[in-house]
C-alpha cells in the first residue's frame, strides 16, 4: 500500500526556486501571489512575521506555506542569513485536497527532520554553487523535499484530523488509499471496513473521528476533487463522469452541485 503516490501522481506539486544566497532585507508576501511557499534556513537569524506573531529563526529550519498566506522574512546583513526560497504551485490548484489538508503553515527545526538530512544537504550545497543547470536541481530538490516532509508528516502523525491524519493511521489509510486509487467503484462502508480489518460500526466511527467526514462524503470529495482538475484541464464532462463513478454527466453535475453549490461549468467559469 503506497499512501502517498496516487495522491500525488493526482495533485502533484511543482517548485520555482526564487531565492538562493545570503539574505538582508525584506521579503514580502499576500494572499495575490497564487502560490504556496517553501523557506529552508541553513544558518544565521531572521525573523518571520505571519498570523499576526513576530517568530525569530535562529537555527537551521523549514518553513512551509502551503496556500497563499500574507508572511514577511526580514534579516540584517549581520544576520549572516543563508536563505533559499520556492514557489510552490499543485495540479488541480492552490485548493486541492492535498493543500487544503495541511495547516496554513508549518515552522520545523532541520534537527527535527532526519528523513531530510541528505537532501537539505545537497540542496543547501547545490544553492551554494554557481553550476549550470542550478535552478532546474534546485527545483527537483525542492519537489524531492516535500515529498519527504509528507513521509515526516504521516510518520510522526503530526495532524490530528482530516485527510493527512488519516492517511497516518495505517488501520484507516488502506481505505483511503483504496478510493485514491478507484474513484470509480461504488464503495461500501462494509467494503472499506473489511480493508482496514475493523467492524464496520468502529471502522465508520474512527473514520469520522479521525478524517472528520463520513467515507460517503469523503469519497464524494474526492471525486469532486478529481472532477475539478478535469475540468480545469479541458477533459469533457462525459469522460469525466465515466472516470469518478457516476452513470452520467447530469448525475455527476448533481453530486458537484451539492457539493460546491455550483454546476460544473458555472464551477469553471468562476475560475
Amino acid at each position: 500500500m503506497d499512501r502517498l503516490s496516487t495522491l500525488l501522481a493526482q495533485f502533484g506539486m511543482h517548485a520555482t526556486t526564487f531565492y538562493a544566497g545570503t539574505f538582508s532585507g525584506e521579503l514580502a508576501f499576500d494572499t495575490r501571489e497564487h502560490s504556496g511557499k517553501l523557506h529552508l534556513f541553513n544558518s544565521g537569524k531572521a525573523r518571520l512575521h505571519i498570523a499576526k506573531q513576530e517568530i525569530v529563526i535562529s537555527q537551521p529550519s523549514l518553513l512551509f506555506i502551503p496556500r497563499p498566506c500574507k508572511h514577511q522574512l526580514s534579516a540584517v546583513a549581520t544576520d549572516n542569513t543563508q536563505l533559499v526560497s520556492a514557489a510552490l504551485s499543485f495540479d488541480g490548484g492552490l485548493d486541492n485536497p492535498l493543500t487544503t489538508a495541511l495547516p496554513d503553515y508549518m515552522l520545523l527545526p532541520v534537527s527535527e527532520l532526519p528523513i531530510l538530512g541528505d537532501s537539505l544537504l545537497w540542496l543547501f550545497s547545490e544553492a551554494a554553487e554557481q553550476n549550470c543547470g542550478k535552478n532546474a536541481v534546485l527545483n527537483r530538490l525542492f519537489e524531492l523535499v516535500m515529498i519527504q516532509l509528507l513521509r515526516h508528516i504521516m510518520a510522526s502523525s503530526s495532524l490530528s484530523s482530516g485527510m493527512m491524519a488519516g492517511l497516518a493511521d495505517l488501520r484507516l489509510a488502506r481505505a483511503v488509499t483504496l478510493m485514491h486509487d478507484q474513484p470509480a467503484r461504488p464503495w461500501s462502508v462494509a467494503e472499506l471496513a473489511s480493508a482496514a480489518s475493523m467492524s464496520r460500526a468502529s471502522f465508520a466511527a474512527q473514520f469520522h473521528k479521525v478524517v472528520g467526514k463520513t467515507p460517503a462524503d469523503y469519497l464524494l470529495s474526492w471525486r469532486v476533487s478529481l472532477t475539478q482538475k478535469r475540468l480545469r484541464e479541458g477533459r469533457p464532462i462525459a469522460l469525466i463522469a465515466d472516470e469518478v463513478g457516476y452513470e452520467s454527466p447530469s448525475a455527476l453535475a448533481r453530486a458537484f452541485r451539492r457539493k460546491t453549490g455550483a454546476s460544473p461549468r458555472e464551477w469553471l467559469q468562476q475560475q
